[in-house]
């Protein structure tokens, strides 16, 4: 799936990037998603802060959904674009974000 067909999703784009994402990964600890997040992966959190921009680095993560109504904070977003890493945001909490998503696509795997 192609990162900007998230925001077909509703989902907010904050910072935009080209590229796809063939994983999904929902957690808020960050030594979690270091260990287990997989290259390629639309991340799902309520974690804002700088550090955030560093794991998706480190993992290969391609984009982050920020839920619950938070907001990134000027740092971040810079960071983000410094290092590529696609920025959205949802009102929706991790659970509802995360079923819109496997809504879509599992309507693409049925074809």
């Amino acid at each position: 799936m192609k990162i900007e067909a998230l925001k077909e999703l509703g989902f907010e784009m904050i910072v935009e990037e080209k590229g796809e994402i063939f994983h999904g990964y929902a957690c808020d600890l960050l030594s979690e998603v270091m260990g287990r997040a997989k290259p390629d992966t639309v991340w799902f959190t309520v974690q804002s802060h700088i550090n955030i921009i560093a794991v998706a680095v480190i993992t290969g993560i391609r984009a982050i959904v920020l839920c619950n109504g938070h907001d990134y904070d000027e740092g971040t977003i810079e960071r983000s674009k410094k290092e590529g890493i696609s920025l959205f945001k949802t009102e929706l909490n991790t659970f509802e974000a995360i079923k819109k998503l496997c809504n879509v696509m599992q309507d693409e795997i049925q074809g």
